[in-house]
């Protein structure tokens, strides 16, 4: 089967799949082959999607120990969504058949802890640093007063994944692919002491 045509759950069963192995330390891709090469000069077929975040703990090839050519990512610090990224999006889904989009956050974001730190202290970052932060500040949620810091940014980490989704459905171009009953977008979250990935809602 082409990988382009993989329907989305499949598509999502072999991410599961290859995140376990992962964890296992199972992982099955054994290095380049010159047939390998030569077929990917032909064209790409990933079956999978993920908007990450470009933490160097979190590269998606190797967490869900996929091959080249097998997923179409885009990493942006703290997982944002802007229209640059949307045309990535567009494209992997409009010319590469791509059906599962991942929106893959990950625990101890830095870029999530900062726009907590910018609300609740008060604290300016870099200009440019600054502009990424208030992307993720209308996600941020309240809290409740008794919950720990590390619990607070594992709450922030979740919700701004979901705003992300949130984001990405209200284009139209999402819209037109969800009535076209082909598209499936879902959330993750990254445990970089574990390796393990949750997908939301599963």
């Amino acid at each position: 089967m082409d990988a382009a045509s993989i329907p989305a759950d499949e598509a999502l069963r072999r991410l599961i799949a290859g995140n376990d192995r992962f964890v296992r330390g199972e992982v099955g891709f054994s290095g380049l082959r010159k047939e390998m090469l030569l077929d990917l000069s032909a064209g790409q077929r990933p079956f999978a999607m993920i908007l990450g975040c470009s933490d160097s703990r979190v590269p998606p090839e190797l967490i869900f120990d996929a091959g080249l050519g097998e997923l179409f990512v885009v990493r942006v610090a703290g997982n944002v969504f802007s229209p640059v990224i949307a045309g990535s999006m567009q494209y992997a889904g409009v010319h590469l058949g791509t059906n599962l989009f991942v929106v893959l956050g990950h625990e101890g974001c830095g870029a999530v802890d900062a726009a907590l730190e910018t609300r609740d202290k008060g604290e300016l970052h870099h200009s440019r640093i600054q502009l990424l932060v208030d992307k993720i500040s209308p996600s941020l949620p309240e809290f409740d007063p008794k919950r720990s810091p590390a619990a607070r940014l594992a709450q922030a980490v979740e919700s701004n994944v979901r705003w992300t989704i949130e984001q990405i459905l209200e284009t139209p171009e999402a819209r037109a692919r969800q009535a076209e009953g082909h598209l499936k977008l879902v959330g993750a979250i990254y445990e970089i002491a574990t390796g393990h990935v949750t997908f939301l809602d599963l």
